[in-house]
């Protein structure tokens, strides 16, 4: 009996090493949607009052979890039955990124001073609606990043039994939420750490120093992590149009494929907000 205990407890630790060693892989595999996902998250995770980042932040992450939690099984069931659509399903989601990428340039350069004071209007009357929004705008970003995670994920595992795949692809999305808003919490909070550093010094020594080079570098932080996240937009999007979309792949083929990647996700946005654009046009008239 005790031997037989022993020995189940010997399969469930096999197991585990065999799920770790997988975990990692994929983990590596997924490394750069992962950077992207950070960067673009966290340009969407900020610009809001300090008492508001976190409550936000936590908003976000639970969408993120839950995007988690349908797209795992959904892309399983789609591996085992009808494993065309995942392509699909990718392809699509490389439009909406590549959409989002461009619409933050175009907003930019051509609208940035009516979209900011749209910004001062919503923050002045309109708080909670505003917060809505870009939680909303994160978590469907967030999904298609994870629908490429996860199927990142699946393909470091095709070859293990439904198990070994189920229990990889789980820990892989802990992870890449865990670890991205993780990292985003403590960005976001970077000034009021900061603050706490300056009083505890009473403005004098290294603690001050400290505490006002971190409250100085947060606004840098997120021009950066704007600027990033509109780059990693156009750049996961064509990195899904480059490998999924079998033409493409005979396109400029001797060229960086970072370069690459990143025409072609800038060629898709533009397309899609012409598409769209034209789409609001005709409605708008029929209204």
């Amino acid at each position: 009996m005790a031997s037989g205990f022993f020995a189940i407890l010997d399969d469930i630790a096999a197991l585990m090493d065999d799920v770790a060693v997988n975990a990692k892989l994929a983990t590596q595999k997924t490394a750069g949607i992962l950077g992207d996902d950070l960067a673009v998250n966290a340009e969407k995770s900020t610009g809001f009052v300090s008492s508001r980042e976190i409550p936000v932040l936590w908003a976000i992450t639970k969408g993120s979890f839950i995007n988690k939690l349908i797209i795992v099984p959904i892309t399983l069931l789609l591996h085992m039955f009808l494993p065309a659509a995942i392509i699909v399903i990718l392809v699509i989601g490389g439009f909406y990124l590549a959409y989002e990428g461009v619409e933050k340039i175009v907003e930019y350069f051509f609208h940035k001073k009516h979209a900011t004071s749209e910004v001062m209007v919503g923050e002045i009357k309109n708080d909670a609606a505003l917060e809505k929004v870009k939680i909303k705008s994160a978590v469907t970003t967030d999904f298609i990043l994870s629908v490429e995670i996860v199927i990142i994920a699946l393909s470091t595992v095709l070859d293990e039994d439904l198990s070994m795949q189920i229990l990889t692809l789980v820990i892989v999305s802990i992870i890449a939420t865990v670890g991205v808003y993780g990292i985003v919490a403590l960005v976001v909070r970077m000034d009021d750490f900061g603050f706490s550093l300056i009083r505890k010094s009473n403005n004098k020594g290294v603690l001050n120093t400290i505490g006002l080079s971190l409250v100085k570098a947060l606004p840098v932080f997120i021009k950066t992590f704007s600027v990033v996240g509109t780059i990693a937009l156009l750049l996961v999007s064509g990195g899904i149009f480059s490998h999924n979309i079998d033409f493409m792949h005979h396109v400029l083929p001797t060229w960086p494929s970072i370069v690459r990647e990143f025409m072609f996700g800038a060629i898709g946005g533009v397309l899609t907000l012409a598409l769209i654009s034209a789409v609001q046009t005709i409605i708008s008239k029929f209204k």
